[in-house]
């Protein structure tokens, strides 16, 4: 780690991304309302399954540094719960 920086600059630099570049401000809620927070599209790759663009919400916070969810992960693909198994089971979605 660099000396003098902070662990959300370090995190976004090992992804290629620049805070002061991403300029979609993503409005959190909660107990994670004081925390600023803009947006990050990134190619990522979930199990065997293609490449697909993900949105991020990544926050300016040492505790809570990325936040993937219901932005697009639910978009792309189809989750099944199988709680009383805890277990769950990943698929794309039908294009």
């Amino acid at each position: 780690m660099i000396a003098g920086s902070n662990d959300y600059d370090c995190r976004l630099l090992q992804l290629g991304a620049v805070w002061e570049n991403q300029t979609l401000i993503v409005p959190l809620s909660g107990n994670l309302a004081r925390s600023e927070a803009r947006g990050l599209v990134l190619s990522g790759t979930v199990g065997k399954f293609a490449p697909t663009q993900l949105v991020f919400a990544w926050s300016k916070s040492n505790e809570v540094p990325v936040i993937l969810g219901h932005m697009n992960f639910f978009a792309e693909f189809n989750v099944c719960f199988y709680r009383h198994e805890s277990t769950f089971e990943i698929h794309p979605r039908d294009k």
